[in-house]
């Protein structure tokens, strides 16, 4: 489908633009090799790219973009060369080489909108629609995925303020971790029923050695003073 004018007399008188119109690809050829300027534009802002693209030449879009033509162009409505393709195979150059696939014109309508509008074949639509989505899907990812670096970022610069700001505690702290290493060690080499049984034996020493050194039974209250 086309949606170029060709009647239009501004097209006349830019012989690129014509043969972009015509779909003459080895006319443009020699014009661009000759020196025309791929960028030149009609009465609306039109490049050869946006009339190539219209009429779903993607051979002539090619070769347009091999000579430096502007894929971000934009008519004096705002329509990229994708806001007037209705061509799949036209559509899928243009966005592989960067042009992006939800770029509004100037009344806020996308390339997948002025698709609809123009009742464009099923094919085409689906694309857009499936493009629109995973530009979405994209952009939804790059966002999660800074927020997360941002916060991973934030929470490590505040640790590090932390421990800046209190030393004794970052000592304290590292101090406290070898030790509960140290612990965990001893634990799995002795066993912990052992080290249990350890543990008993050592509170039973130390009461017997209260006992002794005081004569006083702990725990136990209203018990006979000793006589020495």
């Amino acid at each position: 489908m086309s949606y170029v004018f060709v009647n239009d007399s501004s097209q006349t008188n830019v012989p690129l633009l014509q043969a972009c119109i015509d779909g003459d690809f080895n006319y443009c050829k020699r014009l661009l090799e000759s020196g025309f300027d791929p960028n030149i534009r009609d009465s609306r802002g039109r490049t050869g790219l946006h009339l190539a693209a219209a009429r779903g030449n993607v051979d002539i879009s090619q070769l347009l973009h091999k000579f430096g033509a502007d894929l971000l162009a934009t008519d004096y409505q705002g329509n990229t060369a994708l806001h007037l393709c209705g061509h799949v195979d036209t559509i899928q150059f243009l966005v592989s080489n960067g042009l992006k696939i939800d770029i509004c014109n100037h009344q806020g309508a996308t390339p997948l909108v002025l698709a609809k509008r123009r009742g464009v074949n099923k094919d085409v639509i689906r694309l857009l629609e499936s493009l629109e989505e995973q530009e979405v899907k994209g952009f939804n990812r790059g966002t999660h995925s800074k927020l997360e670096t941002m916060q991973t970022a934030e929470s490590e610069s505040a640790m590090e303020s932390h421990s800046l700001l209190n030393p004794n505690l970052q000592q304290g702290e590292g101090v406290l971790s070898s030790f509960r290493t140290t612990w965990q060690e001893f634990v799995e080499d002795l066993g912990f029923w052992r080290v249990l049984l350890l543990i008993f034996v050592i509170a039973l020493l130390s009461l017997g050695i209260a006992y002794y050194v005081s004569g006083v039974l702990p725990f136990v209250e209203n018990q006979p003073e000793l006589l020495h």
